[in-house]
């Protein structure tokens, strides 16, 4: 038996090939994401803000804004950190153990370190870690499926001569898993250079593509600092020219004017709102089973369209069930012919197997009470030539045969059986595999000497044991969920049409019987695709290459796609959907790096569920972002108006520190309540949205454009009236308390488009932060007003009554909209009735 490698042998190589991984931890990984946010347009602008207000002297007002940025990037730095944790631990390729023989001696060690020329020792259930060449092999079967597609298990052989395959029968990959049998393997490559390998360097290299949501996000941000510059500038010169003074003195008035309306124009709580919202998403889906990996992607979950996905491990179990058993010919057989057949079925098995069909005969035999006693004296390992396994076992004296395999080839061994047997046995398989089932057939025979061969053979038929793997609880319920939502779910198996077909009626998926194979594909142009797709939602014996083509049709047709993965070979769809999901429990790491997110239950059910959530997270961020448009308006025309009316910098309603502090203080918590929100009641009622769609529609804007104006007016009519008959410091804490309360109030208002602000209340009236953002919010206004920080915010205390006064003018600003729900609702149910 060959030895293996030396100790010494081991190191030289570990020295020219490094280690067995597919992926190089990045020191640097974290600066580097903080370097790619900082170097953001609209994180550069804050910087140059603040930067401006150092060099004008106002430290305070920079320092605040310094602190505001980097609050920001901590949150985007944190968020990315949990998930690559997260992510860490499901990489199981990377550091499992695998035996090897070194010194001439078995040992087992991580995987991480295995060499070219050492000798693997790959059995049942392991997952192979390296490429490499059989040098001896029993019964070995592989699992290829996540590198080559195929569902079914290859037989593998020792090298005897060349072969014209790609992937060879006397070769094992990295990334597959042994399903039978044992095998001595000598590693030929490994890491990057395994097959396995050569995929993921190739598509994880891709660059990714901006999302929907971040080119929206940077055309309002483009636009609105366009406008900020153009504003700047006219607001700077029109005071300089206006004001009184030195040259130095105009110049600087100009220019605090001119920050203070472009502060007030630059959403600078875009990217907050993102994040928060992006990234509070990511943490609530990562409790219901779904890491999202890439932030934007939660989101575009709210706009998918087309639902493609596997059948096995996502819409059904993954796990075999004995279904249904014939004896003999009789379909119906009784308790004693179920376990007759039992017992053959469970003789013919491998003892503690991992195969899911022997799992599901051992759990179906105990469940009869069936237990096996007597040892196996010899054993017919299964063959991709025989197509058919058993055991011989001697029992009371006697040798007897019991065998279970492909029909075609038990029947073989049964001389017995007449033409009109065999007629009514293979109506039995149709029938059978008409309802998704997949059929074995068991024979026995008796002899007094030992059996060693299954030449020449005349068994007994006994019968038929069918196997199904069950539809995962509520999937139905979930597919009509999804239709209701204008949603399409399309069924992509390896599996045969009759088993696809089946499942898909049972589960409630549309034209069930209408279904293109992958033969058919390969046959088909792209235009004839794009048409077949508009009325075929299954397809069999499907190839990942072809998923790829799937994809693409389907996004030229204008379609939103989500499409699930398990294999490396799936990659590229993943990489080319619009929203890619990995399998976190039998995925292969390389799917799961270049999907947008990994299902870590592998379960239809929690792909609905964030998709739901997508469309709840994207509601959310269009109130939040309407709600800034609303509340910029008022303090853009408050910084806008007063050069106008000769209002100076000293005695503007809002200094550059006061817009700071509404922006840093109360627009983030205003957006963690808004983020909080419940989905709409019809949120999975409603069609996707389509891609064209834009962020904020008109009906939005207008709404949002009024809301701004009238709490413009009440604030600062209330400011510009106390500043005519009282100081500036009272007019500016007037005027300040309505904007701070109108804000709070605006929030809870915007909170729902269809119920009203109570209503929304109600449904957070328990949440804790939504009760510790409203009171800080409060407390914080108290705090500026009256403690001695009123001074350095220059502002006055508000008498009693004065505070009272202006919380019922925040109230009249912001609570006329409940009223216009109100009327509206009327309007609609007058219509109705």
């Amino acid at each position: 038996m060959n030895k293996g490698l030396t100790d010494a042998e081991v190191k030289m190589r570990q020295e020219k090939y490094g280690l067995n991984e597919l992926y190089k931890k990045n020191k640097h990984s974290i600066f580097k994401k903080l370097l790619e946010v900082i170097t953001e347009p609209m994180f550069i602008l804050l910087i140059l803000a603040a930067t401006i207000y150092f060099i004008l002297g106002e430290a305070r007002d920079g320092a605040i804004m310094l602190i505001f940025v980097f609050g920001m990037i901590s949150i985007e730095t944190v968020q990315e950190w949990k998930t690559d944790k997260t992510l860490k631990a499901l990489k199981d390729l990377s550091s499992p153990k695998i035996k090897v023989i070194r010194n001439g001696i078995e040992t087992e060690i991580d995987s991480l370190y295995l060499v070219p020329d050492d000798i693997m020792i790959i059995y049942e259930g392991v997952k192979i870690p390296a490429d490499g060449i059989i040098l001896d092999t029993l019964g070995l079967c592989i699992d290829e499926s996540s590198l080559t597609g195929e569902s079914e298990g290859k037989w593998k052989k020792v090298f005897t001569d060349e072969e014209d395959e790609y992937f060879k029968t006397y070769c094992c990959y990295a990334g597959t898993i042994c399903t039978q049998g044992k095998a001595y393997v000598k590693v030929t490559n490994i890491g990057l250079n395994t097959e396995y390998g050569k995929i993921a360097h190739a598509v994880l290299n891709e660059k990714p593509q901006k999302t929907l949501l971040e080119k929206q996000t940077s055309k309002l941000v483009k636009i609105c600092v366009a406008l900020a510059i153009v504003l700047f500038l006219t607001v700077g010169i029109l005071t300089f020219i206006i004001s009184k003074g030195t040259i130095k003195d105009r110049f600087i008035e100009g220019i605090l004017s001119g920050i203070t309306l472009a502060m007030a124009m630059i959403p600078e709580e875009f990217p907050v709102i993102l994040t928060i919202f992006l990234s509070m998403g990511a943490w609530r889906l990562a409790k219901k089973n779904s890491l999202v990996k890439k932030l934007p992607a939660v989101e575009t979950l709210g706009a998918v369209s087309v639902l493609c996905v596997d059948k096995t491990g996502t819409i059904t179990e993954n796990k075999m069930e004995v279904s249904e058993v014939s004896f003999k010919l009789n379909s119906i057989p009784n308790e004693t012919e179920k376990k007759e057949i039992a017992k053959i079925a469970l003789m013919a098995s491998i003892k503690d197997s991992f195969d899911s069909m022997e799992i599901a005969i051992a759990n179906y035999s105990s469940n009869l009470n069936i237990n096996l006693e007597d040892k196996i004296v010899y054993s017919f390992p299964f063959t991709n030539e025989t197509k058919m396994m058993g055991n011989v076992y001697q029992m009371d004296g006697k040798y007897i045969l019991a065998v279970k395999g492909a029909c075609e080839s038990i029947i073989e061994l049964c001389p017995s059986l007449s033409l009109n047997d065999k007629e009514n046995i293979e109506r039995l398989i149709k029938e059978y595999s008409l309802k998704g089932l997949r059929v074995l057939a068991l024979a026995k025979e008796e002899s007094n000497e030992i059996i060693d061969t299954l030449e020449n053979r005349k068994m007994e038929f006994v019968g038929l044991i069918s196997f199904i793997d069950p539809e995962r609880e509520g999937i139905k319920e979930n597919i009509l969920k999804c239709y209701n939502a204008g949603i399409r779910v399309i069924m992509i198996t390896g599996d045969n049409g009759y088993t696809a077909g089946a499942i898909a009626k049972k589960i409630g998926i549309k034209n069930y019987d209408n279904c293109i194979t992958g033969s058919e594909l390969n046959d088909m142009t792209d235009e004839e695709l794009k048409l077949k797709l508009k009325a075929t939602n299954i397809f069999s014996r499907v190839i990942p290459e072809h998923k790829m083509r799937i994809v693409k049709c389907l996004q030229e047709l204008g379609e939103v796609v989500a499409m699930t993965g398990d294999g490396v070979n799936d990659a590229p769809a993943l990489k080319k959907a619009d929203i890619g999901i990995a399998m976190g429990k039998h995925g292969s790491d390389v799917a799961r790096e270049a999907a947008d997110l990994v299902l870590l239950d592998d379960n239809f059910n929690t792909i609905v569920n964030t998709i739901e959530d997508g469309r709840r997270i994207y509601d959310n961020i269009k109130k939040a972002i309407g709600y800034v448009f609303s509340i910029h308006i008022p303090i853009a025309l408050a910084s806008l108006i007063a050069p106008m009316l000769n209002i100076t910098s000293e005695f503007l309603f809002l200094l550059p520190l006061h817009v700071v502090l509404l922006e840093l203080l109360i627009d983030p918590t205003c957006s963690i309540v808004l983020e909080r929100q419940p989905a709409e009641p019809d949120i999975m009622k409603r069609k996707p949205r389509k891609i064209t769609d834009p962020l904020i529609k008109k009906d939005l804007l207008i709404k949002c454009i009024i809301q701004g104006l009238i709490l413009f007016a009440i604030s600062f009519g209330s400011y510009y009236y106390y500043y005519q008959i009282s100081d500036v410091y009272t007019a500016r804490s007037f005027g300040l308390t309505i904007l701070f309360l109108g804000n709070l109030f605006l929030v809870n208002v915007n909170s729902s488009n269809k119920d009203f602000a109570i209503t929304s209340f109600k449904k957070l009236i328990k949440d804790k932060v939504m009760w510790i953002t409203n009171i800080l919010t409060i407390a914080c206004l108290i705090i500026i007003l009256y403690t001695p920080l009123n001074n350095i915010l220059k502002l006055d205390p508000l008498t009693p009554i004065e505070f009272i006064a202006a919380i019922i003018l925040s109230i009249i600003s912001v609570f006329w909209i409940e009223l216009y729900k109100l009327a509206k609702k009327l309007l609609l149910k007058k219509r109705n009735d």
